[in-house]
């Protein structure tokens, strides 16, 4: 980036609200429902149909923007955003324009350990347009998502850098996944970005034209459809060419962006006051009943996790980083008594497997219960760490006891005493200078005397008996 110019950012993002129906409609919201099965008369568009609101779709907006600390508003409208697509058979989309459902706001959130705070400038309820797949000289269109609805978070233009746009992004889908109000699922569009760029000259307080880069469905991508705006724009600037306030698209195969419409001002929408739908009126006792319902929240979490369980800000961090695996870290937790094995075996082991495996969490066949039993073999020493990367493995794919495994396997733990000191014995006859070494103060070969000892019990030598009796045997 060039040191001349200044980056003003800022995102909006469409999160679908989990719910079984749509927004105005008793049509499905499911995902995997075939094409144009989801479609009712009004999300059709048919005339004469009317729109009923729906309560879940209301109660899901406010907890989602309690989540992320904004002012909710007792009185909302929605209003008619009028302009045509095939996608939008009715020729408008209903949304909050003059009074959405909340205001202000902000998303707190730590990028290369360093605190973050970007503030909201409103939250608003909107219905989903379709689909339009293009094929050639023809287009399909999907109206399944019509109606689905979405609130709409949009940040204030507070962000000054690609890295800083998808960390943010990153924490707004925590919030809300820790809300459970969005299952934040970005294949399935269930959370889309739209980001706001430009640049300006250093120090200069008018900002620059404005660029909309559309329906960003990947934080990735959100970092490199951003840094590849803002050089296009500097140097549109430096060679002397304007930059037009439009919409563009990004490919993520090219890894660059292409205008696709001139950007829109609001008035070209023709915003008016839907006359079908009446004004939301909230109380205060509901909108404190949902806050109520509220559970710990990320920031929170992670400040938990290093105070009362002495965890460091990189782990507690990535335990946070997902509500499952917080959760999951403190199930073991409560059973081990030990946070910080559980946290090394869960942060290591278990996500090395959960990542390979592509598993979903309600997916896991491994309990939290039988994951903490084996933390507690290994911590009571009856399993060496070979053995017990194994009955873990075994444990993953088939769901077992690590009893059940320890058995099948036969994995009895060598503790004959006699049988492990012949072991040392010979290792020390065969390495005496490795033996000096260790004696004159190189206390890291002591690492090499036990992983010998347990490469020739094939792992099966206690641990315990293997440091006490090598410890002995290597004094002076």
């Amino acid at each position: 980036m060039s040191k001349e110019y200044d980056v003003v950012i800022g995102l909006e993002i469409h999160a679908q609200l989990s719910t079984q129906s749509k927004c105005f409609s008793s049509a499905s919201t499911d995902f995997n429902s075939g094409h144009n099965e989801n479609v009712s008369l009004v999300c059709a568009g048919f005339p004469g149909t009317l729109p009923v609101l729906n309560q879940q779709a209301v109660d899901l907006a406010i907890k989602a923007a309690l989540a992320l600390n904004c002012e909710i508003q007792t009185v909302s409208v929605f209003a008619r955003k009028q302009y045509f697509y095939p996608d939008m058979p009715k020729g408008y989309q209903l949304t909050q324009y003059e009074f959405p459902i909340a205001r202000n706001g902000f998303v707190e959130f730590f990028l290369n350990g360093e605190p973050h705070r970007v503030p909201l400038e409103r939250a608003h309820m909107e219905e989903d347009a379709g689909k339009s797949t293009h094929h050639g000289e023809y287009t399909l269109i999907n109206l399944n998502r019509a109606g689905v609805p979405l609130l709409e978070i949009v940040s204030q233009p507070a962000l000054t850098s690609a890295v800083e746009a998808a960390a943010y992004a990153r924490a707004v889908r925590q919030a809300l996944r820790y809300a459970e109000v969005c299952d934040g699922n970005l294949e399935e569009g269930s959370l889309r970005c739209d980001c706001n760029v430009s640049i300006k000259p250093k120090g200069q307080q008018e900002l620059g034209t404005k660029v909309e880069l559309k329906n960003i469905n990947s934080f990735r991508f959100i970092e490199k459809a951003i840094d590849y705006e803002i050089q296009r724009q500097v140097q549109c600037l430096k060679s002397g060419e304007e930059i037009i306030q439009e919409t563009r698209l990004y490919d993520s195969v090219k890894n660059k962006t292409f205008s696709m419409r001139k950007k829109e001002e609001a008035n070209d929408y023709r915003y008016f006051p839907d006359p079908d739908l009446m004004p939301l009126i909230l109380n205060n006792e509901d909108i404190l009943k949902i806050s109520r319902q509220l559970p710990e929240g990320p920031i929170a979490r992670r400040t938990r996790f290093t105070k009362h369980y002495q965890l460091n800000d990189q782990d507690a961090e990535l335990l946070v980083s997902e509500r499952e695996l917080a959760d999951y870290f403190e199930n073991l937790v409560n059973i081990t008594q030990d946070p910080k094995l559980s946290c090394s075996w869960l942060t290591v082991e278990f996500l090395r497997l959960f990542n390979e495996s592509g598993q979903k969490w309600h997916e896991l066949k491994l309990t939290s219960q039988n994951f903490a039993d084996l933390i507690l073999k290994i911590k009571m020493g009856e399993l060496s760490g070979k053995m017990a990367k194994e009955v873990f493995e075994t444990m993953w794919v088939t769901g077992q006891t690590p009893q059940a495994v320890i058995q099948e396997k036969g994995m009895v733990q060598i503790k004959d005493v006699s049988q492990i000191e012949a072991w040392i014995d010979g290792i020390i006859k065969e390495n005496p200078k490795m033996v000096l070494d260790y004696q004159s103060g190189k206390e890291k070969l002591f690492g090499f005397f036990v992983g010998q000892v347990m490469k020739l019990s094939g792992g099966q030598a206690s641990p315990e008996i293997v440091n006490q009796t090598l410890k002995k045997r290597l004094k002076k």
